[in-house]
């Protein structure tokens, strides 16, 4: 997305009562919604030349004027933030992300990141990739934990990066999702392209209509159902963007928690009323890939976060299910 030009906008009869970022939004199509957000708050977008809020109503004749001002450069900045090392070699280190953290500097968030932290602990990152993401080979979403393998040198970067395009690294993730899956294993082999009309989302549903949709695959397994929810081991065969839940929202089985996605805000089992999970219910628990210099394979399991066991714990017992059953679907990711 690029930055908008000055320019005046006169409100027209048919934008009256619209708030004023989606007037802004509408006038400047190149730029994202959550960007003309920013500008608002940073008092560079003035309505009647004055400074408003985004939710706003604008009338007829009112005067937009947009001001912009470039941002300022992204960098990634060592920053003292705890991490949970998994593994750790001459050549790759495997962090155990927790859901929350984003893996690297981006529009809006430059602080707090994963990346961030590893420079804090003096780490040595490859520079194969993007300068805002040095040692970053594939990625997690920022609501989604589990492990993140980094690469410490430029060889190590090239390895995993071929090895993930040719997709011999294993990736086991475990995942609730809403509506009761009758079979016991499937696959969703469904092209995924960028929403036209979200940014910020992915589609599988009109991905055929899209010239940018890339083939996807994804692979499933039911661990246990917990009332009007499921509990999944999926397989990624494809690193698409968001890839498991747009998947999974493409079976209108979207993952607990994620409402971007169509997931329900809270999840009701019986008369109780569930806790907002505040996450997505969806952890990278396993992966297996070849040491990038010798070839030795490595197998690694993150457990299972305490929030997601605890919100198990609770849909369990709000469903009648003997925590002990919940225990033995999860063997072996806890």
């Amino acid at each position: 997305m690029s930055e908008p030009q000055h320019l005046e906008i006169t409100v027209a009869d048919g934008d009256a009562g619209l708030r004023l970022d989606r007037v802004v939004a509408k006038h400047c199509p190149q730029v994202s919604r959550t960007r003309v957000q920013e500008l608002i708050a940073g008092g560079l977008i003035l309505l009647n030349g004055k400074t408003a809020k985004d939710a706003h109503k604008v009338h007829a004749g009112d005067t937009i004027e947009v001001v912009p001002q470039p941002r300022p450069a992204l960098r990634a900045e060592a920053e003292s933030i705890p991490l949970d090392i998994l593994y750790e070699d001459e050549d790759v280190i495997a962090i155990n992300k927790s859901a929350g953290m984003t893996v690297h500097a981006g529009a809006g968030n430059s602080h707090g990141t994963l990346v961030n932290a590893l420079l804090g602990r003096g780490q040595t990152l490859s520079q194969s990739g993007d300068l805002l993401r040095p040692g970053i080979v594939h990625r997690l979403d920022k609501q989604t934990s589990g492990i993140l393998l980094v690469a410490k040198n430029d060889f190590a970067h090239a390895r995993l990066a071929e090895a993930f395009r040719e997709r011999s690294i294993q990736k086991i993730y475990v995942a609730l999702v809403q509506g009761v899956l009758k079979e016991e294993r499937g696959r969703i082999e469904l092209a995924i392209a960028r929403d036209p009309n979200r940014r910020t989302r992915m589609t599988a549903r009109r991905a055929a209509l899209l010239h940018n949709a890339r083939e996807a695959r994804t692979d499933w397994q039911v661990l246990a159902r917990i009332d009007s929810t499921t509990l999944l081991e999926v397989q990624l065969h494809t690193g698409r963007t968001h890839q498991i839940r747009v998947h999974f929202s493409a079976l209108r089985h979207p993952v607990v928690g994620d409402t971007l996605y169509g997931a329900a805000g809270q999840l009701h089992i019986g008369r109780t009323a569930l806790p907002s999970l505040g996450r997505n219910f969806l952890h990278a628990a396993k992966i297996a890939f070849a040491q990038p210099r010798t070839g030795q394979p490595i197998r690694l399991t993150a457990p299972l976060p305490p929030e997601l066991r605890a919100y198990l714990q609770k849909l369990s017992a709000a469903a009648g299910e003997p925590p002990q059953r919940i225990d033995a679907a999860l063997k072996g990711f806890l």
